[in-house]
């Protein structure tokens, strides 16, 4: 069949470019509804910037796909539909698949106890079951935000063991299990330590026994080793502030929370099992799709590595990723059996409002109105000033303040008449009072509530960073003044 180019290599057939034309043309002006999606992309369609890859998948067929941009921009390699992404947290679906599985096989219940397959774990009353790993709902501390509190940098390499070993030393959970959701890289992690103790086979064999081949998603892997060479590999990219980009990567070997390698046609056979279940069957799918309910009964978006919503008045379930210079969509509208893809390399794209713009293309006529998009402020916390401590409240707070759940010691000191954090390698962070007792750094990310005994001197402080709360430091040492 005769093939047609699309931009910069991508390869679709006539047949495919028809079926699009025929699922509900929509126009602007003269312009065909492929025309619309090009102009969505226009910023990327070069051989200067790295982009993204698109697939709209209707009823099981790819009824429009195309890479715009870059994979390569050192040796001039374009995207295209068969380009290796790395797709960041849009992986945690097939980990959550591999676990349900795997509890169809009667290898493993989704109310087990994660300590049963991982005691290194602290005890916990009550248990926390892989069920709440797989929802959000477990409590267990993000070990990529706990990495970052104990010291290490972006750069810095740590492996599986380290992992452990960090998570092994939490005394105490974010909240108590299925009290709250909040979102945490380390269940899943957790999870693929799961498949591979109940199992005997890492996550990257078992799902590729018992997911990616039965699916023919060749191009497909769970990335464990960051030294293997990937066939049509797009490499991830940062922008700089002066214009231009540069290589943003990882040598980070954890998956299960992440690490997915695949392509947009394969993640398309994926979205095929969700409305004719080659893996799995009709039961896989209810839990997959089964929302996470807390303790006093609310029911939450959060299903199985999947997130249930709505867009301009239509269902929709989804999730998306970004990690270094990867982000990526996969959004899913179940009643129009309609689906959208888009993975990016480079990390200031915005896959999720492309995928939806894409949407309101393709899906025109079933939406409703959009409502038009305004600036909103919202005042918080970090809008108002800073308190200026006296010299002699800021020399009572100074010092050394050590964490045994992070195995690290904090350095609290006092510069030109301001206060700076110190934490392992990373560069000293300048810190700002927002009350006589509650400390944050300048970018808000991290807070510091001080203790003190009851002759008012600061013995500790509770330290909460968005996804790690409760973390708490002893005083060990008071600083001297650096001039």
């Amino acid at each position: 069949m005769k093939k047609t180019r699309l931009g910069l290599g991508c390869l679709v057939s006539m047949a495919t470019l028809l079926l699009f034309a025929t699922s509900g043309q929509a126009t602007d002006g003269n312009q065909t509804d492929a025309e619309r999606i090009d102009a969505l992309f226009a910023l990327y369609d070069n051989t200067r910037s790295p982009g993204c890859s698109l697939a709209v998948v209707r009823e099981g067929r790819t009824v429009f796909a195309r890479g715009y941009g870059m994979a390569d921009l050192e040796r001039s390699v374009p995207l295209s539909t068969d380009s290796v992404f790395r797709i960041a947290s849009t992986s945690k679906q097939f980990t959550a698949a591999a676990i349900v599985l795997l509890s169809q096989e009667g290898q493993l219940s989704l109310d087990d106890d994660v300590r049963r397959t991982v005691p290194e774990l602290q005890e916990r009353d009550p248990k926390v079951t892989l069920r709440q790993l797989i929802q959000h709902t477990s409590g267990v501390r993000d070990y990529l935000t706990l990495m970052w509190l104990a010291g290490k940098r972006d750069e810095d390499y740590y492996d599986d063991d380290e992992v452990l070993a960090i998570l092994g030393r939490q005394t105490q959970l974010n909240f108590a299990p299925g009290d709250e959701h909040l979102y945490s890289n380390s269940g899943y992690w957790l999870l693929s330590q799961v498949v591979l103790r109940a199992t005997g086979e890492s996550l990257r064999e078992y799902a590729a026994r018992a997911i990616f081949q039965p699916l023919g998603m060749a191009d497909t892997h769970f990335h464990d080793d960051p030294a293997e060479i990937v066939a049509r590999r797009a490499l991830g990219y940062a922008p700089l502030a002066g214009g231009g980009f540069e290589i943003s990567m990882t040598r980070l070997p954890m998956i299960g929370d992440g690490g997915v390698f695949t392509t947009v046609s394969d993640l398309a056979l994926w979205d095929k099992n969700f409305y004719e279940p080659q893996v799995g069957g009709l039961d896989f799918l209810d839990v997959m799709h089964e929302r996470a309910v807390l303790n006093h009964g609310e029911v939450l978006p959060y299903a199985s590595g999947l997130s249930h919503g709505t867009y301009r008045g239509l269902p929709t379930v989804s999730h998306g990723g970004a990690f270094v210079g990867f982000r990526a969509q996969m959004l899913r509208f179940p009643e129009q059996r309609t689906t959208f893809i888009c993975l990016c390399n480079r990390a200031d794209a915005n896959p999720t409002r492309l995928a939806r713009k894409v949407a309101d293309i393709v899906l025109e006529q079933a939406l409703d109105p959009a409502e038009e998009e305004s600036a909103t402020f919202t005042k918080t916390d970090d809008d108002e000033s800073a308190l200026r401590l006296s010299a002699t409240d800021r020399a009572a707070i100074t010092g050394d303040f050590y964490c045994g759940e992070l195995a690290s010691t904090y350095h609290l000191t006092e510069s030109e008449n301001l206060l700076e954090l110190s934490i392992g390698e990373h560069p000293p962070k300048p810190v700002e009072a927002r009350t006589a007792d509650l400390l944050r750094l300048e970018n808000g990310s991290v807070s510091l509530a001080l203790e003190r005994g009851s002759d008012g001197t600061v013995t500790g402080f509770v330290l909460e960073a968005g996804r790690v709360k409760n973390i708490h430091f002893e005083r060990i040492a008071v600083a001297r003044k650096e001039h």
